[in-house]
C-alpha cells in the first residue's frame, strides 16, 4: 500500500512568544516492510535553527528554534510511505512465554541485549503485581508467547472501553486500570505494563492508522489521528507488533513513526516557549491511500 500522510499541528498563543524551542518526531521510520519515499517538514514561522538527528532509539528527531515574536506556530509534516505486509509467525509455533522470560533474564547480546532495556520502569509505566495478576489469565504454563499475547490483547479490547474523554496524558495508569476506559495511548501503556510485570520486554510504538469512514459517509479531511500500539520481543523472532485498541496484529494500515519505553520517548512535538499567557493546540492528520 502507498500512503500520503499529512500531520498538521497548530499552536495559538494568547500573548506573543519571543523564542520557542521544539523537539519533533514526525518522520516515519525505515523498516523492512516500510519504505519512506518522501518526507517534508514545514514550519510557519520558519525556524532560525533546525537540526535533524537519530535519537537513542533510532527515531528521526528534529530540533528547531524559532526567534521573533509570534502568536501562532504551524508545524506540518508530509510523507509518502509504502507499506508491505510484515512477516508474522504462526502463533502456535512461537516459544513458550516462560522460555522468553528466562532468556530475558540471562546474558544477552545484540538485539536481545537492546530488548532487555524494555523490561524496567519508565516515566509512564511501572510494573506492578496487579498488572501481572490481570495478565496471568492469558499466560498459562507452557503457552506459546504469541498465543498468550493475543489472548491478552483480546481481553484488553473486551474489558476496556475506548473513551477519549476519560483520560489525559497525565492520568495515572493505575486509574486507567481501575476505571477500565481510555484511549490507544492508555491501552498501549497498560499492555506494556502487563508484559513487563511478567518479565517480558515490551515497547511503545507511535504512528498512524488508516481509518475508514462508516458506510455511506464521506471521509472528513483532517479527521485521522496519531495512533499507538506495542511491540514485544521474542528471542529468535525479534519484535512482534500488537494493537490492543483494535485487537489485531498490525499490517499494511499501520504506519510506524517512532518507538521507545513509553509515550514520553516518542511525543510527536513538545517544547519550551519564552512568553506569558496560555495556548490552544489543534492537530489534524490525514492518512490517504494513493
Amino acid at each position: 500500500m502507498l500512503y500520503s500522510v499529512t500531520h498538521t499541528t497548530t499552536y495559538d498563543y494568547t500573548d506573543p512568544v519571543s523564542v520557542s524551542h521544539h523537539l519533533l518526531r514526525l518522520h516515519p521510520r525505515e523498516l523492512p516492510h516500510q519504505l519512506r519515499l518522501e518526507s517534508r517538514l514545514h514550519l510557519d514561522p520558519a525556524p532560525t535553527l533546525s537540526r535533524q538527528y537519530s535519537d537513542y532509539f533510532g527515531n528521526t528527531a528534529t530540533y528547531v528554534t524559532i526567534q521573533g515574536a509570534h502568536r501562532r506556530l504551524v508545524i506540518q509534516s508530509s510523507h509518502r510511505v509504502e507499506i508491505t505486509t510484515p512477516h508474522r509467525p504462526l502463533a502456535a509455533e512461537t516459544p513458550a512465554w516462560e522460555t522468553v522470560r528466562e532468556l530475558s533474564r540471562g546474558s544477552q547480546i545484540g538485539s536481545a541485549l537492546e530488548a532487555s532495556e524494555f523490561l524496567f520502569t519508565s516515566p509512564f509505566i511501572k510494573p506492578d503485581n496487579a498488572f501481572a495478576d490481570y495478565a496471568s489469565a492469558s499466560f498459562a504454563k507452557g503457552r506459546p508467547i504469541l498465543e498468550a499475547v493475543l489472548d491478552l490483547t483480546h481481553r484488553l479490547h473486551t474489558d476496556f472501553r475506548f473513551d477519549p474523554k476519560a483520560t489525559t496524558i497525565a492520568t495515572p495508569l493505575q486509574e486507567v486500570f481501575k476505571n477500565r476506559r481510555g484511549v490507544c495511548q492508555d491501552f498501549a501503556h497498560l499492555q506494556i505494563a502487563c508484559l513487563r510485570s511478567l518479565g517480558l520486554p515490551a515497547r511503545y510504538v507511535s504512528g498512524y492508522l488508516e481509518t475508514v469512514p462508516p458506510p455511506g459517509k464521506t471521509r472528513l479531511a483532517g479527521a485521522d489521528a496519531s495512533h499507538a500500539w506495542i511491540s514485544f520481543f521474542c528471542h529468535g523472532l525479534g519484535w512482534i507488533d500488537v494493537d490492543p485498541t483494535n485487537n489485531l496484529l498490525p499490517s499494511t494500515r499501520h504506519i510506524t513513526v517512532a518507538w521507545g519505553r513509553d509515550y514520553s520517548d516518542v511525543s510527536p512535538a513538545h517544547g519550551v516557549i519564552l512568553g506569558s499567557g496560555t495556548h490552544t493546540l489543534k492537530v489534524a492528520v490525514d492518512v490517504i491511500p494513493a
